[in-house]
């Protein structure tokens, strides 16, 4: 069996398993991405940096394919375009509260949940990645706050 063939029988099992479609995905991205651009805390963030959301919510169902389904439709590098954001633990908080809410509304449990604890990892990893970025390093469990960075003893 190729690898392609792999793929396909893996992206094929989640979706019987969590009933995740490519159309529940652009319909959860889209979702998702209108209540972020109205929020007061991550709106004015995505505003100042996306010039063409056409190309970005394209990304974006591709970033939720290759993470949601396993398709390997994704190929960019989330960690680098994150790191210059001014960004912490307080918004990566509310991405999950929006993101959360729009599962709710969109997506039956199975999916809601495969598609929530993909979310909570890659926002840990973010947060961490950022934190790492600004010479912060976390402890388990720890999260980043620029306010009260460390200080030796």
């Amino acid at each position: 069996m190729s690898h392609q063939e792999r793929r396909e029988r893996a992206t094929q099992k989640i979706m019987d398993e969590t009933g995740i479609t490519p159309q529940m995905i652009h319909d959860v991205v889209h979702g998702f991405y209108a209540k972020v651009r109205t929020d007061a805390v991550l709106g004015p963030i995505f505003e100042r940096r996306i010039e063409d959301w056409d190309h970005h919510l394209n990304n974006m169902c591709q970033f939720w394919s290759s993470v949601a389904l396993a398709s390997g439709a994704y190929y960019g590098r989330p960690m680098q375009k994150h790191m210059p954001l001014p960004i912490d633990r307080h918004h990566f908080d509310r991405w999950l509260a929006l993101f959360a809410e729009t599962l709710s509304e969109l997506c039956p449990p199975a999916a809601a949940n495969h598609f929530m604890e993909r979310a909570l990892r890659i926002a840990q990893s973010l947060e961490l990645g950022i934190a790492a970025h600004n010479g912060v390093i976390l402890s388990k469990g720890e999260r980043y706050d620029p306010v009260s960075k460390w200080q030796p003893d």
